[in-house]
């Protein structure tokens, strides 16, 4: 069975992504493994480099719920369709680019909860498109 890779981090930007590719994942029989991504900001630390206490829980349990929480939203959407949630720690493009190598397609929003809001194509996005070895779906938000 084929699997369609797409990232969710909360945005409307990347609802639209869930859409796209859950209508791409019916249309082929595929299976739909949702990515969320957490990582501890370096600020997290003090900017020494060692946490008294660990952070990493919380932005891990954040990253669950946000994609339980799209899930939910999306659900008319995703009924009927094997969906694989994933969360992993890393930076986004990193995971999705690493979550995409055995997939048929990765779909990615344009813009998400990103450091630079108002690009026609984010980060994420571009990262993706430049290093999956897969076909990259980049999907327009009119938010």
């Amino acid at each position: 069975m084929d699997t369609i890779v797409v990232g969710v981090d909360g945005s409307p930007g990347a609802d639209e992504a869930v859409r796209f590719a859950a209508h791409e994942a019916a249309l082929r029989d595929a299976a739909l493994r949702m990515v969320t991504v957490w990582h501890v900001p370096t600020a997290a630390y003090g900017g020494i480099g060692v946490a008294v206490v660990d952070p990493g829980a919380e932005f891990e349990e954040d990253a669950n719920r946000c994609l339980e929480e799209t899930a939910k939203r999306l659900e008319a959407e995703l009924a009927g369709l094997k969906v694989e949630p994933v969360v992993r720690e890393g930076t986004a493009a990193r995971v999705l680019v690493e979550e995409s190598a055995d997939a048929a397609l990765l779909v990615v929003g344009s813009r998400g909860h990103g450091g630079f809001v108002g690009l026609l194509m984010g980060s994420v996005s571009g990262q993706c498109a430049h290093h999956a070895s897969c076909p990259v779906a980049i999907v327009p938000s009119d938010n």
